[in-house]
Formats: C-alpha cells, structure tokens, sequence
C-alpha cells in the first residue's frame, strides 16, 4: 500500500496516538523502536494504532497529566473528542491540585525536569492512580535519570511504574508543516541583549538543538545540515550534528537503525532532507510586514496562538445594544475551510465563503424536499421523519457541522474586515508591496497623516520595513524628522535605536526581488463579491445575523491579489535546495555556509562556545571559532526535494506562506511525475508583529 507523502503534523499526531494508547502497536503495524518513532512513519506511512480495549469492549480509561508544555502540544493537533477516542476521561496539568483517582492508570507527558520528577514521585507515593506510564517530551539527561531512580528507590514506589519512554515531542506543530519551539518570544531579546549571560545563552542552545533533534527523529531521516558562518545559527548547527553523530556511533540500536528507516532516509545526501538554521536578523521585514493571506491576517489582527483566536462578537445580531460577548474559536486539520483557505488572499476566501454557504444551501434545501419538512433545523433524529428517512438523516451531522464551521468562517472574516477598514490594513499592504519605490516625502507624509488608520503601531511597522529595504541615504535631521513625525502619530519609538544597529547587517543579507507580476487592484465597484453577496443574499441562514452591514465594510477596502514574489528566506533555501534555478546574487549569499553531514566522517568542526553566538557592537561582528566545514563545489550545488528550514529567534506566518507557495510553485513547474518540493518550517517562536516590535523595543532602550 502506498500513502501520499505524511506532514510533519500527521507524524506527531500518529506519535501521541501512540503515547495516549499506552505506547501500544496494533498487531498489523510493524514492530515499534523504544523511541516508538517506528519505521512506517519514517516511511511517510502512518499505522493504523487501534484502542486497546478492556474486558467489556472499551477502551482502556485514563488519566492524562501534562505540563505547559505537553499542553500545548497536545492542544495544538489534538481536541477533547480525540482524547476521549482514545480513553483519556480527564486531562489535568501536573502542578495543579489533583485529586486520588486510584484505580485508573495515569498517563504523563512533560519535559523531564527536577520539579516534574519530584511530583511525579510525589504522586507514586500518594498513590493517587494505579500504574503510571511516564512519557518524556525529550531525552531525559543521565544525571536526572539516577536522581529520579534513587527518588523512586528510596520511596518504595517501582511497582508503581508500568512503562518510562522518551519520546521526543518537544515542539509544538500549529499547521501541517509548521513548528515552534514554544520557547517564548523573548529568545530574540535573549539571544542579542549585552545583558544575557553566556550560561543563559547556552541553555538556549541547547534548548533549540534538543528541539530540532526531535523533529529530525518525527521525519525519521537525518538531515545535511546548512548554516551561515558566526551566531547562534553556527552553534546550533555545530552543536545539533555533534549530537546527531554521538546518537549514530554510540547507540548500538539508534532512532535511525531500522531496515525501513534506512531506506526511507537514503544513504545519499541528495536523498536526504536538507536542514537551513538561519539567524533571525538575515531578514527583519517578514516579522514586521503586512500580509494579505488569511492565515497571516488572522495572526496579525486576531493575534491566533496555538491554533486558538478569541474576539468579541454581537449577543444578538439583530440588536446591538444587548453588547457583545468573547468567542473562542479552534483552527485545526478537522477544519476542511481553514485547511484549503489559510494560505489563500483574503478576497479569494471570501468567494469561497460565499460558494460554501451556496453549496449548503442547495444541499439542506435537498434534503428538506425529501423529507417533506421546511428546514433541516425542522428535522430531529428522534423524530418522526426518521423512521421514513433515514439515509437523509445520517447527513444532518455532517451538514450541521458543516454550517458551524462556515458560521464560525464567516464570523472571523467579518472581524477581520472590520480591523482591515479601521486600521487601513489593505493600503499598508500595498504600499508595503512596493515599498522600494517609496520615496522619503511620501513616507513622512504618510506618518503625519492622522487618517491613515486606527493603530500607531502600523506606522511604526511600515517605517521599519522601508528604513530597512530603502537604498536612499537618510541624513540625521531626516531621522529626526521621521521620529518626530511618529511619536506625534502616538507611536513609541523606542524599537528604532535597535533597528539602527542591526540595519546594515539585514542590507547585506537581505534578498528584495521585484514582483513578477504587479498588485491588482479592482478598479469596478464589484469590490469583495463574495462579501457583497453573502451580504445581501446569504447572511440571515448564518441564525442570529451578524449585525453588520458588510456592503458599508466592504466599500473602500481594495480588493486585489498580492504580487508573486519571493522573500529573503524563500531565496535562501532556493539556493540550497535548487541551485540551478536560482539567482546568482542568492547563490552568492549562501556560497560560504557551512555544511555539516552527521553521517560523514569528515564534516565535522569544532564545536564553537557561547561567546560565538553573541553579536558585537559592530553590526554583524562575531566571534569566537568557525565549525564545520565549507562546501566543496559539489556539495554547494547538490540539489534536495526536501527542506527543513529553521530561524533562531522568532518566526513568521509570512515565511511559512511564502515558503509553501515556492514549494507549490516549483512542484507545479515540474509537471506530472516531476519532482515534488517540500518544506518544513520552524522556529523558537511563531510571534505576530505586535510581539517583535515589543522585544525589538527592549534591545532599543538597552542601546540608548
């Protein structure tokens, strides 16, 4: 049999599948490795892991214990449904108060940490549950190994324990090729601050190399490591292939020894996946920018975390001054909308809206007809048309949840359009798309314009992003000019004394390229039709209306597509997953990284220390001594079908959409049968704009 091609997001689930099963295989899947990564899922297969069940046919009922971080990337692919499939009954953090629940297993999944094994020991000796199966989020260090055995020793509770696995999960997957660290948006102020101690700077790195070596073992392929010479970047891709080769040659039965993995993974280097760590000041402006995506702009106006969005909507639709009340919404892989829309232009998920609501609409509207009633709200599968219908009734599950997820849809995109009017968002995109032909007076004109939207911080956001892309020299009482110009418009301008610092060094590594096709503004009055026409037509089916007139919304927000083009990090790995199709002054920038081959005996360097990773006063200055090595020729132009790119300090949705477009495009451009492209993209933290101009500030207040 063979599957489509696994997301890293399908192998983590399958994984904790596992882990919520009791680590348990079906007797149809292939034996699992200790690390319970087995070989089906190196293979891009996922086995089909069945509950296992009790005397009476049931699944095996437990209690699930995690921590912040087991939390998050539980919540992250999995809902409480998903748990209760697979026996979980209650789900509990780990430092909360909990009480004795003694004949049910519980199940743990956390970092192995001194506070969690002493309240895991804790529990054993209250015998709160009965057996305990202790998984570890990442690789449980020796010393805490013989600490935590001779805390379980010394309390007499060994009978207690039913299973101990180390099943590297510590990352957090948000969409199918999309992961965090969960190390929280300060990494980029710790990892640039004069403040930090080199001890500090050192538990981060070790923090990131833990992290990427989990996801390596979840794709199950071990990858040709790339990375820029000086800065964290060097020493997590030094220290990250010093770790990868001691697990080779001094595990005798390795996460990567099986059969099937070996041939999965490929002994050649082409046949393996390449792995880009890049340093987050090699292109600010994605952090910064504007997008026009669904996925971004959700992000960017609703401030989504872990696939979670809370806003505030109309108690009552047809009576607004019964106020508003706060929704949360999940947007997940069970969500058919957001999986084909999240990467899509804004304007095009509203005709999308629009033709899923029609679609539903002639199917409820055929049911009715079969079963003689006026609405399917009228149908009840209690009822009496159920004894007549019944092939109609087995559709009003699907047709219910159907409607529920374009109600939620539709009352997302229309919050959304409410902050894209209020603040001008579609105006700073398309300024933003074109932001090297701006010149100094349309800048400050633009900054001392008290029209041109709601929030301060998107002038300060767009200022950024043209100080850094601009080619114009900018004399001091220029810089006086636009800063005054700002802190009139409200707007703190702390962040821009950092900005100054780094601005030469992000010039030298950024890669603009011109749009190979312009913006298209709408230039009819048809402006968001798909808006226009739920408006009139469709919004009373969505029950309780949404209290707003979408018509007035709509008016005066442009409706165009974004041009085509490639951001720096996009180039990047152009250049080093297809150095033939890509452009000379990429390939020129990535000509002196490093490579590192975990599997060879000769590309390995020394290991560079924390004081190399630290940014100098000077603007790009590093220290400290070079790891790795430089690629011969023949390695700089090897060519990968698969990427894994990460950036140490902070990530963006807009990176990620960026990278998955190219990846579609190029795949595209190959034809049927052709080679098919895959990235996958992470970082220590997935930040919106708002975040990183905070933490930009608390670099720009230590500057002055």
């Amino acid at each position: 049999m063979v599957g489509h091609q696994q997301t890293l997001r399908d192998k983590q689930v399958a994984s904790l599948e596992r882990i919520l099963n009791l680590n348990h295989a079906s007797s149809n899947s292939p034996s699992i490795p200790t690390n319970h990564h087995d070989a089906g899922a190196s293979n891009g297969l996922i086995p089909q892991t069945t509950p296992i069940l009790n005397s009476d046919g049931d699944p095996v009922w437990k209690v699930l214990v995690f921590d912040d971080l087991g939390r998050d990337v539980i919540s992250s692919v999995l809902r409480v449904n998903d748990l209760r499939g697979w026996g979980v009954t209650i789900h509990l953090n780990v430092n909360s108060r909990r009480h004795p629940i003694p004949d049910v297993p519980v199940l743990y999944l956390l970092e192995p940490t001194i506070a969690n094994l002493r309240l895991i020991t804790a529990d054993l000796s209250k015998t709160l549950y009965s057996d305990a199966y202790i998984n570890f989020l990442s690789s449980i260090p020796r010393p805490l190994m013989e600490d935590f055995a001779a805390q379980i020793a010394d309390s007499g509770t060994a009978d207690g324990i039913a299973q101990m696995y180390d099943q590297y999960l510590n990352f957090i997957v948000s969409e199918p090729d999309l992961f965090s660290l969960g190390m929280g948006k300060d990494t980029y102020w710790a990892l640039n601050s004069a403040q930090t101690r080199d001890e500090e700077i050192e538990a981060l790195v070790d923090r990131t190399v833990s992290g990427l070596f989990s996801v390596v073992v979840t794709l199950g392929s071990i990858p040709i490591i790339r990375s820029p010479k000086g800065g964290p970047a060097e020493m997590i891709a030094a220290r990250l292939d010093r770790k990868l080769r001691d697990h080779i040659l001094n595990s005798k039965d390795n996460l990567f020894s099986k059969p099937t993995q070996r041939s999965a993974a490929g002994t050649t280097p082409s046949s393996r996946p390449v792995l880009v760590i890049v340093d987050r000041n090699v292109d600010l402006i994605p952090m910064l920018s504007h997008s026009w995506t669904y996925q971004s702009l959700v992000h960017d106006v609703l401030k989504m975390r872990l696939n979670r969005i809370t806003m505030e909507t109309l108690v009552d639709g047809d009576n607004p001054s019964k106020g508003k009340i706060k929704r949360s919404y999940d947007l997940n892989s069970n969500d058919f909308f957001w999986s084909r829309n999240a990467g899509v232009p804004f304007p095009q998920v509203a005709e999308d809206i629009d033709t899923e609501l029609t679609k539903y609409k002639d199917d409820a509207s055929e049911i009715s007809k079969k079963t003689g009633v006026n609405s399917i709200e009228d149908l009840n599968e209690s009822g009496s048309s159920a004894q007549h219908l019944k092939a109609a009734i087995t559709l009003l599950p699907e047709l219910r949840e159907r409607k529920a997820t374009l109600d939620m849809h539709m009352n997302i995109a229309t919050t959304l359009l409410q902050g894209i009017k209020d603040r001008q968002l579609d105006n700073f995109f398309q300024i933003e798309e074109n932001i090297t032909k701006q010149t100094k007076t349309q800048i400050l004109d633009l900054l001392n314009d008290p029209d041109k939207g709601k929030e301060p911080l998107d002038k300060l956001r767009l200022f950024i992003i043209w100080f850094l892309s601009t080619e114009q020299e900018i004399s001091r009482s220029e810089m006086d000019r636009f800063e005054d110009a700002l802190t009139r418009a409200g707007t703190d301008i702390t962040a821009l004394a950092y900005v100054k610092r780094v601005r030469d060094e992000t010039r030298m590594t950024m890669m603009t390229s011109a749009p190979s096709q312009p913006s298209q503004p709408s230039t009819d009055i048809n402006l968001f039709r798909g808006f226009s026409s739920i408006s009139n037509k469709l919004t009373d089916r969505l029950g309780g209306g949404l209290g707003v007139n979408l018509d007035s919304l709509v008016s005066g927000v442009k409706n165009f597509l974004p041009a085509n083009k490639d951001i720096t990090i996009t180039k990047i790995v152009e250049s080093l997953m297809d150095p033939a199709s890509a452009s000379s002054s990429a390939i020129a920038k990535t000509e002196d990284y490093l490579y590192f081959d975990p599997r060879s005996k000769d590309a390995r360097g020394t290991m560079p220390g924390a004081q190399s990773s630290r940014q100098q006063s000077a603007a790009g200055a590093f220290g400290g001594p070079v790891a790795g090595t430089s690629a011969t020729f023949g390695q700089r132009r090897q060519g990968f079908s698969e990427a894994i790119v990460f950036t140490v300090g902070g990530g963006s949705m807009d990176e990620y959409g960026n990278l998955q477009d190219w990846a579609k495009r190029t795949s595209a451009a190959q034809g049927q049968g052709g080679l098919k492209r895959r990235v996958v993209y992470g970082s220590t933290e997935v930040v919106n704009a708002e975040e990183f101009v905070g933490v930009v500030a608390r670099l720009g207040s230590e500057s002055g």
